[in-house]
């Protein structure tokens, strides 16, 4: 597929990257690929299974035999696990709690890398792929990179209200924690980790909306910069 085609923004969790990115995509008329939501997938597969998250073996194993698949429905992405709608299940506190002792592998990551450049190819219009190293690891290349980030402080806060809206009941505390070890797995393992690439262009989103950052990109994209 045309390297033009391809738009890559990463950014910390709370950062609004999944929001904009969806929105960005929208407006394109692009495949919208949140790679963070597959690792979820693979994540909650293995919690059902009961798998030691020890047991990079049948982990690894497990990450080559698994169907994910990503569909936009009415402007809402779905996310398909075996051909079963996971879209909620894979955003239980639960989930996110493990996904981050999973994500490091190396052999898990090759093979959801390959995935979502597999999803990118065959993708009937360009895509907008959001997640922790797509402009460093899965599309390098890519011409348009975008990092998002947040102060820690409003990061946090957008978790907490996105998990009260969803029902979920847990205290402020409980997320400021799991965002600060998420961060901190995420910039320290070894392979894939959350960088930002040296040509992608830096929003700090704390005090913008997002219809400002998708706007602020998609001006960007257009002046082909």
């Amino acid at each position: 597929m045309p390297k033009t085609s391809i738009i890559a923004i990463d950014g910390p969790a709370g950062s609004g990257k999944s929001t904009v990115a969806k929105e960005v995509a929208k407006r394109l008329n692009f495949l919208y690929i949140d790679t963070g939501a597959m690792y979820r997938a693979l994540t909650l597969k293995a919690l059902n299974k009961k798998i030691d998250f020890s047991d990079t073996e049948t982990l690894v194993k497990l990450s080559g035999n698994t169907d994910i698949e990503l569909v936009d429905e009415g402007g809402s992405l779905k996310v398909f696990l075996d051909k079963k709608d996971v879209s909620e299940a894979i955003r239980t506190i639960e989930v996110t709690k493990e996904v981050k002792r999973l994500s490091p592998l190396k052999e898990v990551r090759a093979n959801m890398v390959e995935l979502q450049r597999k999803l990118a190819r065959v993708a009937s219009s360009g895509v907008v792929l959001e997640g922790r190293d797509i402009g460093t690891v899965v599309f390098p290349d890519a011409p348009h990179k975008f990092y998002l980030d947040a102060s820690c402080e409003t990061r946090i806060k957008r978790r907490f209200e996105e998990l009260k809206e969803k029902g979920f009941s847990i205290s402020f505390k409980e997320i400021a924690e799991d965002v600060k070890e998420r961060d901190a797995s995420d910039m320290t393992r070894k392979i894939g980790p959350l960088k930002k690439a040296e040509d992608a262009t830096v929003i700090d989103t704390t005090d913008m909306t997002v219809a400002g950052v998708v706007d602020g990109i998609l001006k960007i994209i257009k002046s082909g910069r």
